[in-house]
């Protein structure tokens, strides 16, 4: 549709469309732009309705559809759009929006409670109405907040006029500890007075019930009558829902301090603040030391409903999940919507999905996760080297060696990705295949490319310190040490700083290992690095105003200075004092 410069609306509406479209070209992720773009939509031809354009229609059901596509967790613009399906198609297409969206956000319970108030509206079937009531029920029914749907489902059986549904529904709801809890046990205990004894009990326990009371009567020889052994009854029921009541108040009790504390109940697109992402670890923690299987899980749906950016608790659903038995496919559905919502620049959360797939055995679509991200992320170094760390567990060596190979070759791989990857290479050669020399060889044949490199040279002294050695060949292998470290010093245009900084592991092995003329070296190397600028060979470089070997660019020094970490290995616990808006790039 975007291609055309028509939208079914006037000149100026359409080239207010078309330049909205532009402006979504350059940034998708603009969110302020997106509901503007929705806005003008339903404004073509002054407001759609069913006489209006096919050609506008679509154009409205486009965006809306696009629009949803990128933020499904936004149900008002779900129950928008089933409006306007309404008004424009009738209740079928509107009904299809919502299923749409229940699918989408399956733990709202404004979403649910419109779309059970749509269907009272528009289904004549009570059968149809109440299977959506129960499919809701399920979804939504222990939210703490559901007392607006509880009150829709009460209401649509009381225009029914089936007053035994009302009972088993107050019945049911007075166990669920709810914010309004107290109000449904007022009505229940007046609703229950008029309700015969077989709906507040089973048989058996009704049965139970009458045997005390017939016992107590003949313990005093009174005998009573239909009546009052009725009444006797009743009151020994009022006491057990009394406790039920009692228990219900307690539950409703330790949740009350986490849900005062969740100030945002729904999705958007901005940043929570910190004290909400520890409102709701503290939430997690509280329900999981209860050990109610299903109230965890319906926390931990309704916290990703509201906290889906934030990769943390998509880790820690998945984390959960996992330890549950049985539960693989869960697990993987679970990934599949972080995979959703968690912003590409943080691909953690999409290694993690495809060690669940490697461990599954579904290897191929452990390589499609990473390719897909590849796709958008090509000098994502931890991506590739998982990669190649998959294909050595799962093919071998070669197949690992291969995967980096590739990228290296790739014009769109940066320079000091590839850097990182030839140490990867040489790391395979050396520690799985066990050839130090062909290791060696990769660092020599690749330094001519690869000099600017942090990663590259901290690894190739790595590499030569970790050798093992004797008395021997100490020397030799002393002067490869050597060699590495005089190259990266004369070579290399990192900064001076950073130089110094891997001078130390130089100056580590000549104090260490080094033979009975190191402290030469080592005074000699200490007074070229650290000494006045009169002495050493940066403060003589800085004289003349330049770096020893050249300069780089700010944004190009950036890129070969940096440390690459794999996500686990920044693990951390949240900060208790943090404030302000959480990040989630």
């Amino acid at each position: 549709m975007g291609d055309f410069e028509n939208y079914g609306g006037s000149e100026e509406e359409n080239a207010e469309i078309k330049r909205l479209h532009e402006e979504l070209k350059r940034d998708e992720d603009n969110f302020e732009v997106w509901e503007k773009l929705v806005a003008a939509c339903q404004a073509l031809e002054g407001g759609l309705n069913r006489n209006s354009s096919p050609q506008a229609l679509a154009t409205l059901r486009e965006t809306f559809d696009r629009f949803l596509n990128k933020f499904p967790l936004l149900f008002g613009y779900w129950k928008k759009y089933a409006d306007l399906e309404f008004t424009i198609s009738g209740p079928e297409s509107a009904e299809m929006v919502y299923e749409r969206g229940c699918a989408s956000i399956a733990y709202s319970v404004d979403l649910w409670t419109d779309y059970c108030s749509f269907k009272m509206e528009t289904t004549h079937d009570p059968a149809l109405v109440r299977d959506l009531f129960e499919r809701a029920a399920r979804y939504i029914g222990l939210d703490f907040l559901a007392h607006v749907f509880w009150d829709k489902y009460l209401e649509y059986e009381e225009r029914q006029e089936a007053h035994d549904k009302v009972f088993a529904l107050l019945k049911r709801v007075i166990h669920i500890p709810l914010h309004q809890y107290a109000r449904y046990f007022d009505r229940y205990s007046k609703v229950a007075v008029t309700r015969p004894l077989s709906e507040l009990v089973s048989s058996d326990v009704e049965e139970h019930y009458r045997a005390e009371v017939l016992a107590e009567a003949a313990q005093y020889g009174v005998p009573k009558s239909a009546l009052e052994i009725e009444r006797d009854i009743r009151a020994k029921i009022d006491i057990t829902f009394y406790e039920i009541f009692h228990q219900t108040q307690a539950e409703v009790t330790k949740r009350w301090t986490h849900e005062s504390e969740l100030k945002r109940p729904y999705f958007h697109v901005k940043e929570l603040d910190h004290e909400q992402l520890a409102a709701w670890r503290k939430y997690l923690d509280f329900e999981e030391k209860e050990g109610d299987r299903d109230r965890i899980l319906y926390l931990y749906e309704r916290c990703m409903s509201i906290c889906a950016l934030y990769d943390e608790f998509w880790f820690r659903y998945a984390r959960w999940m996992l330890s549950q038995e049985g539960k693989e496919e869960e697990v993987r559905n679970i990934y599949l919507r972080a995979a959703i919502f968690v912003p590409i620049s943080r691909p953690g959360i999409r290694l993690q999905f495809a060690y669940f797939e490697e461990m599954q055995g579904r290897i191929d679509v452990a390589r499609d996760i990473y390719a897909a991200v590849l796709d958008k992320l090509p000098d994502a170094v931890e991506v590739i080297t998982s990669w190649g760390n998959m294909e050595r567990r799962q093919m071998g060596l070669d197949a690992a060696i291969q995967v980096y190979k590739q990228q290296i070759d790739s014009p769109l791989v940066d320079l000091f990705t590839k850097a990182h990857l030839v140490t990867e290479w040489a790391f395979l050669l050396w520690k799985v295949k066990g050839s130090v020399e062909e290791a060696r060889m990769v660092y020599i044949n690749n330094v001519q490319w690869y000099a600017d490199s942090r990663q590259f040279w901290q690894k190739w002294l790595e590499f030569e310190l970790e050798q093992p050695t004797n008395i021997e060949t100490e020397p030799k292998q002393g002067e490869r040490i050597r060699n590495v470290f005089r190259e990266m010093r004369s070579k290399s245009r990192i900064s001076d700083g950073l130089k110094m900084e891997l001078t130390q592991y130089y100056l580590n092995y000549l104090q260490q290992r080094g033979g009975k003329d190191a402290m030469r070296e080592f005074l000699t190397v200490d007074a070229e690095t650290f000494g006045p600028q009169t002495v050493s060979i940066f403060g003589k470089a800085k004289a003349l105003g330049k770096e020893t070997a050249g300069e780089l660019d700010s944004a190009t020094r950036l890129k070969a200075e940096a440390r690459y970490y794999a996500f686990y290995q920044l693990h951390s616990e949240p900060d208790p004092n943090a404030q302000g808006p959480a990040d989630f790039n």
